[in-house]
């Protein structure tokens, strides 16, 4: 069975001249066009000239595995092979449970690239960030390791500790971050009304998100009322992405018609696209995204598609720019294969692949610095201060419904020293909401 995915999941040899001893030649040929059994041959001469001769003894299963991955981490840094261990993992955490770190990695320039901590998990709590490279593990260099190999390292018996050595941009020196493992849960969505707003964080795409969503939509729908509720953020920071299924079920979600996503393969044959049924979930509420560079492959299929459609506006920063297929291919011996199959693009006909998904409106994510004290008791005046001013006679409505917007703005003030592109994303419904109301 296949499976589609498109989460980001996961070297340079250093090599010493000593003394050699010249063997003659595996294979001379003057152009080196070799057909594919001649290359085969080449690799069953190499294989048994290592088994037979290596100064130390090999374990033949290991270099034949070796070579798979080797062959599989040529073609891009998504494809790899899964041994039977690891292709359970994948499984389990496909399904929203596994043992870890938290965290969704890919190679890059020899080292491990952090896509996206997982919320909630030991690497978030931690303070490992998007776009992090990580340099070593336990103090061993990851350089020369395969992604699978450096994953495996990092895996462990839940309260076992790791060090990991760390090169964060905008730091001169690398800086070392104990983590220890633990059973990683993840809650697919959570959902929160912020005043009038219904706030949908969706952390990965795994088999429980549409599900998790409709019933967060649903409970915030509930909290606010129907009525009162101006419109809805999505939430999509950090979200490295997961199955096919759930991003074009999640698209659906918002969308009443109209193409999601097509995808390409070699073939034309292999070609899909796949289209929004009627249905909206919010109702035809105003919708803000919020993505940054940790949004993901199947976070970028959600972003593109309500871009194109104008169905939501898109906020924060430029996203990830994963725009490729992996299709999970089980093998004999219990292992799998993740290999790309095909790329995938917008509504439009736009690869998002190496580019990302460029926001609607760009809000860099920064906090604000605490004002310095005032210099005197009066620094800001308004007509309340003035001695003698008259009393504003409001009903006892009135008062209510001032205290409340009171209330909001000082909640909204405190949110954007929190986190700014929330805010702004709350502010922007807020606006929209406003428009449509004199529409």
């Amino acid at each position: 069975m296949k499976q589609a995915f498109i989460g980001v999941i996961g070297g340079a040899a250093l090599g010493v001249f000593a003394a050699t001893q010249l063997t003659p030649p595996l294979v001379a040929q003057e152009n080196g066009a070799r057909s594919t059994y001649e290359q085969l041959d080449l690799f069953g001469d190499i294989f048994e000239r290592v088994r037979s001769q290596y100064v130390d003894q090999v374990d033949e299963a290991k270099l034949i595995e070796s070579a798979i991955n080797g062959m599989l981490a040529s073609l891009d840094p998504h494809s790899s092979y899964l041994p039977p261990e690891n292709f359970e993992d994948m499984r389990v955490q496909t399904k929203g449970e596994f043992g870890g770190l938290g965290i969704e990695v890919t190679m890059e320039n020899g080292l491990v690239k952090v896509v996206a901590p997982i919320d909630e998990t030991p690497a978030a709590k931690a303070g490992i960030e998007a776009g992090d490279f990580i340099s070593a593990l336990d103090g061993e260099p990851v350089l020369g390791l395969t992604l699978a190999e450096a994953v495996e390292r990092m895996r462990g018996r839940v309260g076992e500790e790791i060090t990991l050595t760390i090169l964060r941009e905008g730091r001169e020196e690398p800086f070392e971050i104990s983590i220890v493992r633990d059973t990683i849960k993840i809650r697919a969505v959570r959902a929160r009304a912020e005043g009038d707003v219904g706030v949908i964080r969706i952390t990965t795409f795994n088999e429980q998100t549409f599900d998790n969503l409709e019933s967060g939509i649903a409970e915030v729908t509930a909290e606010i009322g129907e009525d009162r509720i101006k419109g809805y953020v999505i939430d999509l920071r950090n979200n490295p992405g997961g199955l096919l299924n759930q991003a074009i079920s999640v698209s659906d979600a918002f969308l009443e018609t109209g193409e999601i996503v097509s995808t390409r393969g070699r073939n034309t044959d292999d070609s899909e696209r796949h289209n929004a049924e009627p249905g909206d979930l919010t109702g035809g509420k105003p919708i803000v995204v919020l993505i940054n560079g940790g949004s993901a492959s199947a976070s970028e299929i959600v972003a593109g598609a309500l871009q194109d459609h104008r169905r939501a506006i898109i906020v924060g920063e430029k996203s990830f720019g994963k725009g490729s297929v992996q299709t999970i291919m089980p093998l004999s011996g219990q292992g799998a294969m993740r290999l790309t199959t095909a790329r995938y693009y917008t509504p439009s006909g736009r690869s998002i692949q190496a580019l990302g998904i460029e926001p609607d409106i760009l809000v860099e994510q920064r906090k604000f610095e605490a004002e310095p004290e005032a210099a005197g008791p009066l620094t800001r005046r308004s007509e309340a201060d003035l001695r003698g001013s008259l009393e504003n006679q409001l009903t006892e409505e009135e008062q209510q419904l001032l205290k409340e917007e009171r209330e909001r703005h000082e909640a909204t003030a405190k949110l954007r020293e929190d986190d700014l592109q929330l805010a702004y994303a709350l502010d922007l419904l807020t606006g929209l909401s406003v428009i449509a109301q004199t529409k």
